[in-house]
C-alpha cells in the first residue's frame, strides 16, 4: 500500500467523479465505496468515500458536504505519451470545466494545457512521448506562501523515508517572477513523485483541505512521529487525524487499522469506533480499539 495518497473532498459527487476519472485513464479501477453509518456525520446509507486508482496512483474521494472547494493551488500533472491521448483527456476533462491555459504549444512544452474539471479539480496535461505516463500532485505556492516552494520541498523530504529532491529550476533574472524562486521543482516522498512551483502573480486562491494527503501508518509510534513532524513550525492540528502544516497544506495521519474498526460489519462496534474518532485530534489506536471492542 502506498504511504501517501491524495484525498479529495467533494460535496456529494465522490462516486460520480471516481467513475468519470477511471473511465478516462488507463491502469485505473474503483476499489470500493464505504457508506455512512448510524454515527454519521453524513446521512446513514449514503456514500461516504470512494477509493480508486489512476495510472497506479491511489486516491480517496469523500462526500463531505459543501465545506471546502478545490483550487488550482493543488493540481494533478499528467504526463501523456501521444497527441491522441492528451487530446482525448483534454476533451473529456474540460467538459463543464474552466480552462486556465489553453492546450497549445509553449516554450516549455510541445503541447500543454491547464484546466479545472466540472468538479473544480485542477489538471495539468503535458505531452512528453519519451516519458512514462504518470500522474503527479503539483503544488502552486502563491500569496502568503509564495517563495516557500523550495523550503517546503526540503522540509517534506526530511520527514519521510525514501524521499529526495530530484530537480529545482529557478526563475532567471529579467522575468516577471522574482529571480531565484522555484520555476519548477520535482521531488519524491516515500517513493511518490510530486512537483512544485512559486508564482508571484495575483491569485485569488491558496491551499485548502479540499485536497489533503493521506499518510497511512502501521503503529502508534508512526502516527505520533508524522503528526509531530507535520505540525512542527506552525502547523495547525485538526480533527480526526487531519492537520494543516506550516505551508498551509493539509494532511491526514491515519493508522491503517482505522478502516477495519469504523467499517466493522457489527454496526454497534463501528458506531463506537466512529464516535471515538470524531472526538480526537491526533488518532489514538489504543483508544479506538477500546471503544470498538468494549
Amino acid at each position: 500500500m502506498q504511504k501517501i495518497a491524495p484525498f479529495l473532498w467533494f460535496d456529494h459527487q465522490a462516486e460520480e467523479a471516481a467513475k468519470l476519472y477511471t473511465s478516462l485513464f488507463d491502469r485505473s479501477r474503483i476499489d470500493g465505496t464505504t457508506r455512512y453509518g448510524e454515527a454519521g456525520p453524513g446521512p446513514r446509507g449514503t456514500v461516504m468515500t470512494a477509493s480508486f486508482e489512476l495510472e497506479g496512483l491511489p486516491f480517496t474521494a469523500l462526500n463531505g458536504g459543501p465545506v471546502f472547494t478545490f483550487t488550482p493551488a493543488v493540481s494533478f500533472f499528467v504526463t501523456c505519451g501521444t497527441e491522441s491521448e492528451i487530446d482525448a483527456l483534454w476533451r473529456e476533462l474540460s467538459k463543464g470545466g474552466k480552462v486556465m491555459m489553453e492546450l497549445a504549444k509553449y516554450p516549455f512544452s510541445e503541447k500543454f494545457g491547464w484546466l479545472s474539471d466540472r468538479y473544480g479539480l485542477s489538471w495539468q496535461l503535458n505531452l512528453a512521448p519519451s516519458q512514462p505516463k504518470k500522474i503527479s500532485p503539483f503544488f502552486l505556492f502563491v500569496g502568503r506562501q509564495h517563495g516557500r516552494a523550495e523550503e517546503a520541498m526540503r522540509s517534506w523530504v526530511s520527514k519521510f523515508e525514501n524521499s529526495a529532491i530530484a530537480q529545482v529550476e529557478r526563475y532567471p533574472g529579467g522575468m516577471p517572477e522574482p529571480e531565484g524562486t522555484v520555476m519548477h521543482g520535482r521531488f519524491s516522498l516515500a517513493g511518490q513523485e510530486f512537483m512544485a512551483m512559486d508564482s508571484a502573480r495575483e491569485h485569488a486562491f491558496t491551499f485548502t483541505p479540499a485536497v489533503s494527503f493521506y499518510v497511512s501508518c502501521e503503529t502508534q509510534e508512526e502516527v505520533d512521529r508524522y503528526w509531530n513532524a507535520l505540525t512542527a513550525g506552525g502547523g495547525k492540528p485538526g480533527q480526526c487525524g487531519w492537520l494543516e502544516d506550516a505551508y498551509g497544506v493539509s494532511w491526514q495521519v491515519v493508522p491503517r487499522i482505522l478502516h477495519k474498526l469504523i467499517g466493522d460489519k457489527d454496526p454497534v462496534k463501528a458506531k463506537r469506533a466512529t464516535e471515538a474518532m470524531l472526538k480526537m485530534t491526533k488518532l489514538d489506536i489504543a483508544r479506538l480499539q477500546e471503544a470498538h471492542g468494549r
